[in-house]
Formats: C-alpha cells, structure tokens, sequence
C-alpha cells in the first residue's frame, strides 16, 4: 500500500477527512499544492528515508501525479489511464478520451509517477510482482484507488478518483427501499454488475445510512479502502487487505471474532468468500457484498456454480435462507451531462424464495416485475422511466437493456414523447438523479 510520509493529521471530526492513521500505516497523504508552486524535479526526502511527494502543475498540462489528478477532476473524470507510450486518458462519463494536450508518456516520465507515488520498498516490490494495488491521500481533496501493472507496451497506471465526502442514498437518488433493507438485523445483501459501475458508492451510500440511523458495529474488509467512514452512531472499522491484515481470507476468519453486527465483505470471490458470508449472515449478521453478474437472478447462480453439482441443491437452500436481496447495477451517462446508476431489485420474499428454491426462473422473473409493491423491479422497467423522464438518451437505454425489443415496446406503450426530455431541467445536476423508480 502507498506509503505515507510525513501526514499531517487531519482535525478529528472534521467532515470528509479520514481519522489519523498510526506512523506504521501505509496509505499515502499527499501535502496540498500552492497554485503558484514552481516544478521540482527530484522529491525530497526526510529523514527517515520516505519521500515527500511534491507538487507541480507545468504549462503543458500536469506533471506530476496530483497535477494529473486536479486535472482529470475538474474534467469529470472517473479514471486516470497512464501507459507508456501513450498520451494520458481519462474516463469521463464512462468514455475514455485521450489528453492529446498532455506529452506522451515515456518510461522515463513513468519511473517519476512512479517515485511520486511510492516509496523504494513498493517499486520494488511492483518491479518484483509486475502488478501493485495501493491508495493515496489528499488531505482536503479526494483519495485515488492505484492499481499498477505492467503491459506488453509498458507499465501502466489506473487511479480511480474518489471523494472525500461519503454519499447519501438520498444524494445519490438511489431507490429508496434499499433503506429498509440495509437496516434489516441480518441476513445477505449483494450489490452486482460490471466493473466500474458503482457497486461500492452505493454500498457506501447504505454504510452512511447505516451510520447516522443506527447503532452498531460495522466492520469492512477492503482491498483498497476507497470511501473512509467516521464512526457516527455506529462504530465503523475499516480493515485493508496488505495493510491491517496480509490476507483476505485470514481477515475473514478474525471477523467473526471482532463483534461485527454488520460486515462489509467486498466482492464475493471464491468459495472460502461465500461460505464465511453465508456463516455470518446465519449468525446474526448483516453481510453486505458486491459480485459482478448482469442480473439479479443470475447472481443466484453465479454462487451456485462456485460449487459442485452435487452440492449444489444444499447450497441452494442456504444461500435463499440467508438472502435478503440482491441489487444489480450500471452506470449510464445522463442527457444533462451526468451519470445515473440504473437499478434491477430483487428481494428475497416468501413467494421469491419459493419461485427460486424450485429454480423457476421465469415465474421469479415476472414476479420481479409485477411486485412492485415490495421495492421489485426489472431493469427494462427502471430503463423505461429514465427514458420517459429524459433523462438518458433512448439509444443508451437500448444500450444497456438485456432485452431491447421489450425495452422498446415499454416506452412505446407508455408514450414516449421527445418533447418531454425538456424535464431534464429540474433535475439537480450535482446529484445522480432525482426520482425513484417505483
């Protein structure tokens, strides 16, 4: 994990900065830069050996890390992209868009990112392993998830570019029944879909929920931490793979032994992942997971299918027992200039269960659509409404359906009228969005 050298600790409580971290802790905080800050070539050092990362903003765009960071920020970016051989990139509103203003980048200009960045011990160890998973820190402005790895171009930089300020389900227009699910005293909740589509904000929207209604202890196994959670009502411990424990699964047999009321596992990846989920869920947990299916039914199978077909149908019924709901998710841009996190909900009702044990898919399907009342919905439907509200183009939700045809009719049954795009204008551009489907 980044090192962190020389901090300067942050004002307890004070809003969007992470509690202080021990001296031996490796996430890295990074000193804010003066506008007027001249460019330094070589970083100095302290005494004890680590860099203190330096800061400088040069005509031609950015030349250092954080300047590229600034940058990608006041450009909407989600991702930063660094390859040697190539211009930078950033991902804005899902899109990767080349700085070609920005010089390209030669291995020299990578080993400097590099030395930015790091410390000596975790070049090394990137050299060594060709791949290296950190985070770094800057006090007041946001913190970057840094995955390094090399290519057969060259190295390779990925920072995800994440807020200080935790967001609210509210904030972030999420639908409102996921409140009620995440104060359920125990059981399984597992948020899906692709990679970067927002399965971890919205998890920490619900943790922030969580946070200020409850009281309670909730502890969080993360590799990186990306959002950093002050205890509020709840007690919040937030534990980072390769930096408060050295392996996944050695965290997840300590957790039950910590007291948790709720866990936050991360993505459910390999059987010794489901199995520890499914022991705290029986246990009287809540345990909260991402997994990257397309489809709320189709998650129930990707866990299935972790196991062998004659354990399957034992599987099955504990996996339904412990299940609460399951939250699948994408991420389409918004016609206002924006993104939006579209929803399929299933919840684990009696009838569901019953429709599922039996591996009626088809029946679980359609009583996804037509129990609206229990917070149930399919994504055609949440599509349809974004559609039928402006808010996303027609051709993005034809993009991102799992049935365009159906898709189709739904809005052309509904009315569709080009004219009301123009409803986008009540819409408040800082939030996701601003209605709740269903």
């Amino acid at each position: 994990m980044a090192q962190q050298r020389q901090p300067q600790p942050p004002v307890a409580g004070q809003p969007g900065q992470p509690p202080s971290r021990p001296a031996s802790q490796t996430v890295r905080q990074v000193p804010q830069a003066t506008p007027s800050a001249p460019a330094i070539a070589p970083p100095p050092h302290n005494n004890a050996g680590n860099t203190m990362m330096t800061v400088a903003e040069s005509s031609d765009g950015a030349d250092t890390v954080e300047a590229l960071v600034r940058l990608a920020h006041e450009k909407g970016a989600s991702d930063i992209h660094i390859r040697v051989g190539e211009h930078t990139r950033f991902r804005i509103r899902g899109a990767m868009t080349t700085q070609e203003h920005l010089p390209i980048v030669t291995a020299e200009i990578f080993d400097q990112f590099l030395d930015d960045m790091f410390t000596e011990d975790q070049i090394n160890r990137f050299r060594r392993e060709q791949e290296l998973d950190t985070a770094i820190f800057y006090p007041g402005f946001l913190r970057c998830r840094v995955n390094c790895f090399d290519s057969l171009m060259g190295g390779a930089i990925v920072l995800r570019l994440i807020p200080l300020d935790v967001p609210t389900v509210d904030g972030l227009g999420l639908p409102q029944v996921l409140k009620p699910l995440v104060a359920k005293p125990q059981g399984l909740i597992l948020v899906t879909g692709p990679t970067g589509s927002g399965k971890s904000t919205s998890i920490a929207a619900m943790i922030r929920h969580l946070n200020e209604t409850e009281h309670r202890h909730i502890v969080t196994i993360e590799d990186p931490i990306e959002y950093v959670h002050s205890s509020m009502n709840c007690l919040v411990s937030q534990r980072e793979v390769g930096l408060h424990t050295q392996e996944f699964n050695h965290a997840l047999r300590a957790v039950l032994r910590e007291d948790p009321d709720v866990i936050l596992i991360g993505e459910m990846r390999d059987r010794v992942t489901v199995e520890t989920a499914l022991k705290a869920a029986q246990t009287g947990h809540l345990v909260l997971g991402t997994l990257h299916t397309k489809s709320a039914i189709g998650t129930l199978n990707r866990l299935l299918n972790i196991y062998n077909p004659d354990e399957q149908a034992s599987m099955r019924i504990q996996i339904l027992e412990s299940l609460i709901s399951v939250i699948s998710q994408q991420l389409l841009p918004t016609t206002d200039g924006q993104r939006t996190a579209v929803h399929e909900i299933l919840i684990n009702t009696p009838a569901m269960s019953d429709y599922l044990l039996k591996n009626e898919e088809g029946e679980a399907f359609q009583l996804m659509e037509t129990d609206t009342s229990e917070g149930m919905q399919v994504m055609n439907q949440a599509l349809c409404e974004l559609v039928l509200l402006g808010r996303i183009s027609p051709d993005d939700a034809v993009k991102a359906s799992p049935d365009a045809g159906d898709l189709r009719r739904r809005v052309r049954n509904e009315g569709f009228d080009p004219g009301r795009a123009s409803t986008r204008d009540s819409f408040d551009g800082a939030n996701a969005r601003d209605y709740h489907p269903v």
